[in-house]
């Protein structure tokens, strides 16, 4: 198995609030920083700072459960757009990825261009994947809007985005558990920035880190 993590699967939000980016949001530069601290500002003023952002963008429990597979081989990236060469490298493998967002399929835009929404739709696609399980956090039980929240209405949802082969090989779950070391083959950190809170960079990179990760594209370090 090929393990997926986004780091938005624990660094996340609170119910009602508006301004954060799960509800939708690009992957640009300005999505990466400059629009948290908007986000800050708009809480604090200027020069609050990341504190600012505590209430409503916390950063959930479980995290450092991941560190229990230490030692396998572990890549980190900033998006999942990029992680394109280690689908190649475990070709075939079937892949669960704890996320809050599916990555099936874009809404907008090319859907041929690989992109950090639709990565896991094209690699079904192109044979890299064998099967693909999206597990949304437990948090997102209590976020009436979120993807994760009602699984049956987002596969409904899928189901005229995707071909029928591709969508028999999907499933969605939520929950909190985590694979067996000895089940997993390898896995991916994504840092997702334009969805993860800048005070939780210390904790992204104390996981890095722990599991000895090979960089693919250097992640951000925004908490300074």
């Amino acid at each position: 198995m090929l393990l997926s993590i986004d780091w938005d699967a624990y660094s996340g939000t609170r119910e009602l609030v508006f301004d954060a980016p799960i509800w939708g949001t690009r992957d640009r530069e300005h999505d990466r920083l400059a629009a948290w601290q908007e986000r800050a500002q708009k809480r604090s003023g200027p020069g609050s700072g990341w504190a600012a952002l505590a209430a409503d963008f916390p950063l959930y429990d479980g995290w450092q459960d991941l560190q229990q597979y230490a030692g396998l081989p572990a890549f980190v990236t900033l998006s999942h757009a990029d992680i394109w060469p280690v689908l190649e490298r475990y070709a075939g493998a079937e892949v669960l990825n704890i996320d809050s967002h599916h990555d099936l399929t874009s809404f907008s835009g090319d859907a041929a261009r690989l992109r950090p929404g639709n990565w896991a739709g094209l690699a079904l696609s192109a044979g890299l994947a064998s099967r693909y399980e999206c597990r949304y956090p437990l948090w997102h039980a209590g976020l009436p809007v979120a993807e994760g929240y009602d699984l049956s209405r987002t596969h409904t949802e899928l189901a005229p985005l995707l071909p029928a082969p591709v969508l028999e090989r999907v499933t969605l779950t939520r929950s909190a558990d985590l694979p067996a070391p000895d089940a997993v083959t390898a896995l991916m950190l994504v840092q997702s920035p334009a969805w993860t809170n800048p005070a939780h960079d210390r904790e992204f990179w104390v996981l890095a880190e722990a599991l000895g990760v090979d960089v693919l594209v250097e992640p951000l370090r925004r908490d300074g």
